[in-house]
């Protein structure tokens, strides 16, 4: 990634405050992550940033083609980055990091659109619950704004595991092992919550639907 001056006010401040005076540089990426979660030192993250900047901005620009698109969603990325280094154990930063890119910008190209299958036992696609699976009816389509809030409210009321899995799984597009690594989690604790966080969702739904 190229490292011109940014003539964005804000795209400068978050350059600036991403990037860190310290010389984290001689740190391997796991001890940069510790110095980051324990003391919240933002020049570990900002070496991070230096670090990978550019794999991050190689992998937008080939879902955007635009090199100022792709640099608004670097910094996204690296902004999501910091709060789910929070949260998640991470083996390997490279490769989550190269995951989280591409995963940000197929949830941008979908423009956001999320569909969960809650009854399908194996994951896969039959009941549509946002998205473009929901129907395109007039009056529906008026209608989708609120379900997708009523859609996000349900998952903020499942338990912290049910939520990760969901997010990770269903938002994030992960695989179960690629959840499992992140979270901590055995694949079957995985797959229980994952499966018990759709249901508590459909029944979640199917009790307020009829409010919208």
């Amino acid at each position: 990634m190229s490292r011109k001056p940014a003539s964005d006010p804000h795209e400068q401040q978050h350059m600036l405050w991403l990037t860190g005076k310290k010389n984290y540089q001689s740190l391997d990426d796991k001890e940069l992550i510790v110095i980051y979660r324990k003391k919240g030192d933002n020049s570990a993250m900002g070496a991070l940033f230096e670090r990978y900047s550019h794999l991050v901005f190689g992998v937008c620009m080939k879902y955007f083609k635009d090199e100022d698109t792709s640099k608004d969603a670097t910094l996204q990325v690296f902004e999501k980055t910091m709060q789910d280094l929070k949260r998640f154990e991470i083996e390997k930063f490279s490769a989550w990091i190269h995951k989280v890119a591409k995963n940000h910008c197929l949830m941008q190209l979908r423009s956001k659109k999320i569909m969960i299958p809650v009854d399908d036992e194996e994951g896969i696609a039959t009941d549509r619950m946002m998205g473009q699976g929901f129907s395109t009816s007039p009056e529906q389509t008026d209608n989708k704004e609120a379900q997708l809030s009523l859609l996000e409210e349900g998952i903020s009321r499942l338990n912290e595991e049910q939520k990760i899995c969901i997010e990770l799984f269903y938002l994030k597009r992960y695989s179960y092992q690629d959840v499992s690594e992140i979270s901590g989690m055995t694949l079957n604790e995985v797959k229980s919550h994952i499966q018990n966080g759709k249901r508590n969702l459909k029944i979640f739904m199917m009790n307020n639907t009829d409010e919208l």
